[in-house]
C-alpha cells in the first residue's frame, strides 16, 4: 500500500497523497493525547470498589501499564515495518490475510473509533455544561417522544465536527491544536498532584487503609476482582494503537513510530500511577470506593478546596478536548486504508489535492460519530467490544511470530524488545485476562464476538466487488 488513493482515470503519480508532517513529539503527543481523556477522572472508583488494598489498586494500574507496554514493543516492530496509513489493520492484513483485517475495520469504524468520538464529545460537553450550566443537559432544546435534544448535546456535536474541520484543514493543524490542548491539561495535572502532596490536605496514612477484612475477597475470587479492575484500567490505557494508525504521515515513520509508542506508554503509566497516588493521599480506599464517580473533583476538593474541584470540570473538558481530536486524526486512516483495498466505501480513499487528508473518511467518520453521540448507546457498546479488542490485540501481537517466518526479508528498523518472551508474556496475559472476562460477563463478551459477525457479510459484499473490478 502506498499511501495514494488511486482514482480511475489518473496515475498513482498524479494521485494527491498524504503528507508526512508529524515529528516525533507530535506522534508521542498523539498517542498520550488520544490515551489521556475522561477515565483517569472517573474509573478509579470503579477499580477501587473491585481491590481490597492501596497496594492492589495502584498495583492493577501499574500492571496495565506493564500489559500494554508488551504489546507496544511487539506493535513497534510491526510499525517500522509498515509504516503506513492503517496500523493495526494493514499489520492483519499482512499476517492473515484480508478478512481478519477487514474485521478489525469493521469494528473500529462502526464501534472502536466513532464510538470513542461520540464518547469523548459527550464528556467534553458535559463537564463544560459544570462549568458553564447554560450549555448544560438540563436545558432541552427538542423533545421527541421520550428523546430529548439538549444543549449539551449540541455541544457535544459542535466539538466533533470543529476537530473534523481542522483535520481536514492540515494534519500539522491538527496536531497543533491537540499539541495545545494535551499541555494545558499535563501542567494542570502536574499542579494537582505537585501541590497535593506539598500544601494538600491528605494524609499519608490514607495509602495503607484497606477495606474491612470481612469485604475482602480471596483466593480466586480476588484474581477475578483483579481481572474485573484490569478491564477499566486497560480501557484507560487504550489508544495507544493511533501512533501506528497515523504512521503513513509520520516523518522518519520507522524511527519515530517505535520512539513514540514507547515513551509515549511509559509517560501515560506514569501520568496515571501519580494521579491515582494523589487520590489515595486525598481520601483513604474505602471512602473513594463507595464516593462519587468524580473521584477526581472530589480529591480536589479535600486537598485544596471545593471550588478547585469546580474547576476539575474545566481539565476534564479540555483533557476530553484534546483526546478527541487525537482519535479523529487516526481513526479516519483506518477506514482510509480499508478504503484503499477496496474493502470499503471507495470514496473514503480519496486524499484532499490541497490539504492532504482523507477528508472522505474524516466526514463519514464523524458523521456515524454524530449519530452514536444522540443514541447515548456508545457507553454499553464499549463494555461488548473490550474483550474482542483485546483479543484483537492480541492477534496482532502473534503477527510478530507469523511475520517472522512469513517475511523473513522484510527489513526491522526496530525488532521486539525481549522477542520471543515477552511478546509471549503478552499473549498469555491477553489470554487469561480473556477467559476471566468471560466468566466474568459472558453477555458482555459473546455479545462483543456478535458484533464482529455482523461485519462477515459486508466482508463477503466487499470482495465480490473487489473482484469484479
Amino acid at each position: 500500500m502506498s499511501g495514494t488513493a488511486q482514482g480511475p482515470s489518473s496515475s498513482p503519480e498524479q494521485q494527491p497523497r498524504l503528507l508526512r508532517k508529524l515529528t516525533l513529539l507530535d506522534a508521542t503527543m498523539l498517542l498520550v493525547s488520544g490515551v489521556i481523556g475522561s477515565a483517569i477522572f472517573l474509573t478509579s472508583r470503579d477499580i477501587a470498589a473491585q481491590l481490597p488494598t492501596p497496594a492492589l489498586f495502584l498495583g492493577v494500574w501499574a500492571a496495565g501499564g506493564a500489559i500494554s507496554l508488551l504489546a507496544c514493543f511487539a506493535f513497534a516492530e510491526l510499525g517500522a515495518m509498515y509504516p503506513e496509513a492503517g496500523g493495526q489493520y494493514i499489520y492483519l492484513r499482512e499476517a492473515y490475510g484480508d478478512i481478519a483485517a477487514f474485521l478489525f475495520g469493521w469494528m473500529y469504524f462502526g464501534v472502536i473509533g466513532s464510538g470513542t468520538i461520540a464518547a469523548l464529545s459527550v464528556a467534553c460537553a458535559q463537564y463544560a455544561g459544570v462549568l458553564l450550566p447554560v450549555l448544560g443537559a438540563q436545558h432541552v432544546v427538542l423533545r421527541v417522544g421520550g428523546w430529548a435534544l439538549t444543549r449539551s448535546h449540541l455541544v457535544a456535536l459542535a466539538a466533533g465536527w470543529l476537530l473534523t474541520l481542522v483535520n481536514i484543514l492540515g494534519v500539522k493543524r491538527a496536531a497543533i491544536v491537540q499539541n495545545i490542548a494535551g499541555w494545558m491539561k499535563y501542567a494542570a495535572m502536574a499542579v494537582f498532584v505537585v501541590l497535593g502532596f506539598l500544601i494538600g490536605k491528605g494524609a499519608s496514612g490514607n495509602l495503607h487503609v484497606s477495606a474491612p477484612a470481612a469485604a475482602q475477597p480471596h483466593g480466586w475470587a480476588l484474581f477475578s476482582s483483579f481481572g474485573v479492575a484490569l478491564i477499566a484500567v486497560l480501557w484507560a490505557y487504550d489508544g495507544w494503537i493511533y501512533v501506528g494508525q497515523a504512521a503513513g504521515e509520520v516523518k522518519n515513520a520507522t524511527r519515530n513510530v517505535p520512539l513514540a509508542l514507547i515513551a509515549g506508554i511509559l509517560l501515560v503509566a506514569a501520568v496515571y500511577m501519580a494521579m491515582n497516588a494523589a487520590y489515595l493521599y486525598a481520601m483513604p480506599l474505602p471512602k473513594m470506593a463507595a464516593g462519587p464517580e468524580t473521584v477526581a473533583s472530589e480529591a480536589a476538593g479535600i486537598l485544596f478546596s471545593p471550588a478547585v474541584g469546580y474547576w476539575i470540570a474545566g481539565l476534564v473538558a479540555v483533557s476530553c478536548f484534546g483526546a478527541l481530536s487525537a482519535n479523529i486524526l487516526s481513526a479516519a486512516r483506518v477506514s482510509y486504508a480499508m478504503a484503499e483495498d477496496r474493502l470499503f466505501f471507495r470514496r473514503l480513499a480519496n486524499i484532499h489535492p490541497r490539504w492532504h487528508t482523507p477528508v472522505p473518511a474524516l466526514v463519514a467518520q464523524c458523521a456515524w460519530g454524530s449519530v452514536l453521540t444522540l443514541s447515548g448507546r456508545y457507553d454499553q457498546i464499549f463494555t461488548y467490544i473490550m474483550f474482542v479488542e483485546v483479543i484483537g490485540y492480541a492477534l496482532t501481537v502473534v503477527a510478530v511470530f507469523v511475520l517472522r517466518r512469513k517475511a523473513p526479508e522484510r527489513a526491522r528498523p526496530y525488532r521486539c524488545t525481549g522477542y520471543p518472551w515477552l511478546p509471549a508474556l503478552y499473549v498469555v496475559c491477553a489470554a487469561a485476562w480473556a477467559g476471566n472476562t468471560l466468566w466474568a460477563r459472558p453477555v458482555e463478551s459473546l455479545s462483543g464476538i456478535g458484533i464482529i459477525a455482523i461485519g462477515v457479510p459486508f466482508y463477503l459484499y466487499w470482495r465480490r466487488a473487489k473482484a469484479a473490478v
